[in-house]
């Protein structure tokens, strides 16, 4: 690997390396530069502002503390766009985009002269692409990202994107709020700045970044509005200086071991299933499978801790003001690996020591007395899910959590926009929901769907909950008795692809079991008739790689020719 620094880095190929540094520093200083900035070590700053992301409209701000965080440290900071992704902005889904985003970060991380690159993540799939694409690059890295928004308000109740989005839909759709008061909500949910402000998965990952030590200790939890997001960001650059002067590089930070400590924080703070989609892409840039089972049991061995929605009551800011995720790390510290390194160039052990000691506050639990036993997420296998499934237990009616149910399919997303709601549906509050074909490939990019709404005529009977499962996604901010991630997925022949409406589904969640009650022989015979979806055979583009190259969910939707050790498709 060169040993180059600053404007001297990867220079372009001239075949004359004199050449391609004059080149290179003539056009830099049409940007103003002096030769004592040139001579500094040089930080990258990615830019994912975009007027499309409110969740990163602080990103501006962040980037000028950034750089003043740079310069005081001595470096010189640039900054750099790269692709911007906000959920409700991008069609088909952000997921379908995600990689994309990865690949654009790792390739400029490679191409320009940058001795360390600060990571500004936010709206949730921005966060694993980043990782995901400095993993691969391995230059040395710090993230930090946007935070939280703060809470709004609607007739003296406080409210939060996006938890309470869905919850108020659901009443809209129930014919309990007509449609003024749902436009008038609709400008109250995301008063500002920032992420959702519960455990959606934009606040998970930022969690479990932080828990991998990928991020200065403190910067998950705090308010994008915060005048701490800026001194934190400030820190961020001036810690930058430091990581580039160290090389000290993600490879030494993210680990199987702080991989770990990341999946049992994923437990502990009630986060969303989709972290469990990104860590296991990250898991694969960097050489090793992510393993369900293990999740699985470090959610048996781990409560659910924080009180936040939709699992408790409470928001970001209130983690926040509770001691962000130093208060959750201190009460499950046992349980993990202290000896891990972290981007301050201390191990983990030593960033808690080193955090204000704890305080009386209500969003944490004490782990003698959690929001529930056992994990948020467990593990589903069965002759459905061969290849696992996973449901958010500690965020589902409990009551469901055993359940048998007759199967009501839709074979589409637009089967189900088509039928849901119709009066016509031959649904009742004990089936169970069956979306097919909404998986990496099917959809494509396993969208958000997963949480299928309940039938208009239901949801007027006043049910709040079914059972419904899928091979989608669901968002973190979501509630309900929703099993996701089924693979193999539908449009990939997985055997979610063959049930068909009547079928017995049985749930187990306790015994980790999500079985379909129809005979092999009959399974069998469907099989025999079945065909993949025609979207699926793309001639061209971005759709073409997507198609030709994405893995399941178990691997984390990457593309396999992005992983440290691509799979054999063949087997």
């Amino acid at each position: 690997m060169s040993k180059a620094k600053g404007m001297r880095k990867g220079l372009a190929g001239y075949g004359d390396a004199g050449f391609s540094l004059f080149l290179r520093k003539a056009f830099i200083k049409a940007m103003g530069y002096s030769d004592d900035a040139l001579d500094r070590p040089i930080i990258g700053i990615t830019n994912t502002y975009s007027g499309f992301n409110a969740c990163h409209r602080n990103v501006p701000d962040m980037i000028e503390a950034i750089k003043r965080g740079v310069m005081l440290a001595g470096g010189l900071p640039v900054d750099f766009p790269v692709i911007s992704m906000h959920e409700a902005f991008t069609n088909p889904t952000s997921m379908y985009v995600r990689n994309l985003m990865a690949m654009d970060a790792e390739e400029m991380i490679r191409a320009q002269p940058m001795d360390a690159v600060v990571l500004i993540g936010g709206c949730d799939k921005t966060v694993p692409a980043l990782l995901m694409g400095a993993a691969s690059a391995d230059v040395p890295a710090i993230m930090t990202v946007t935070g939280p928004m703060i809470t709004g308000s609607h007739k003296g109740e406080r409210l939060g994107a996006c938890t309470d989005c869905r919850r108020l839909w659901g009443q809209h759709r129930a014919g309990e709020i007509d449609e003024a008061e749902i436009e008038e909500i609709s400008g109250k949910l995301a008063p500002g700045a920032g992420t959702c402000m519960v455990m959606g998965t934009a606040s998970t990952m930022a969690l479990v970044t932080e828990a991998m030590g990928m991020m200065l200790p403190g910067g998950a939890s705090i308010p994008a509005v915060h005048a701490d997001r800026m001194r934190h960001a400030e820190a961020t650059g001036a810690r930058a200086v430091e990581i580039a002067a160290e090389n000290l590089r993600p490879s030494a930070i993210m680990n199987k071991a702080s991989m770990r400590n990341a999946m049992r924080v994923l437990q502990a703070v009630g986060g969303s299933t989709n972290g469990v989609v990104h860590l296991a892409a990250i898991a694969g840039r960097l050489g090793f499978d992510f393993d369900l089972e293990d999740l699985d049991q470090l959610g048996a061995e781990t409560p659910v801790l924080v009180d936040l929605k939709p699992s408790g009551q409470h928001y970001m800011e209130d983690l926040f003001r509770a001691g962000g995720l130093t208060t959750v790390l201190r009460e499950i510290q046992d349980l993990l690996d202290q000896d891990c390194m972290t981007i301050t160039g201390r191990t983990l052990r030593d960033n808690i020591e080193a955090q204000p000691p704890t305080w009386k506050q209500d969003a944490v639990r004490p782990i003698s007395d959690p929001i529930h036993q056992g994990g948020g997420i467990r593990l589903l296998r069965g002759n459905l899910a061969p290849n696992g499934a996973i449901i958010k237990q500690a965020a589902a009616t409990k009551s469901l959590l055993k359940h048998k149910g007759r199967a009501v399919v839709f074979t589409s997303l637009a089967d189900m926009a088509d039928r849901l709601d119709s009066p016509d549906l031959d649904v009742a509050a004990d089936d169970v929901l069956v979306l097919q074909n909404a998986g990496p490939k099917g959809a494509p990019g396993m969208p958000e769907a997963g949480y299928i709404p309940i039938p208009k005529k239901l949801a007027a009977q006043g049910v709040k909950d079914m059972v419904r499962l899928s091979d989608a996604r669901m968002s973190g901010t979501a509630f309900g008795a929703i099993v996701l991630h089924i693979s193999p997925e539908a449009a990939a022949g997985g055997p979610l692809a063959l049930v068909r409406d009547g079928d017995e589904i049985e749930l187990d969640v306790e015994a980790g079991r999500l079985s379909l009650h129809v005979t092999d022989e009959e399974l069998e015979r469907r099989k025999a008739e079945w065909s993949p979806p025609s979207h699926v055979k793309a001639e061209r583009g971005y759709a073409k790689l997507y198609y030709d190259e994405v893995l399941q969910a178990e691997d984390g939707c990457d593309f396999n020719f992005l992983r440290a050790k691509p799979r054999s498709l063949h087997d």
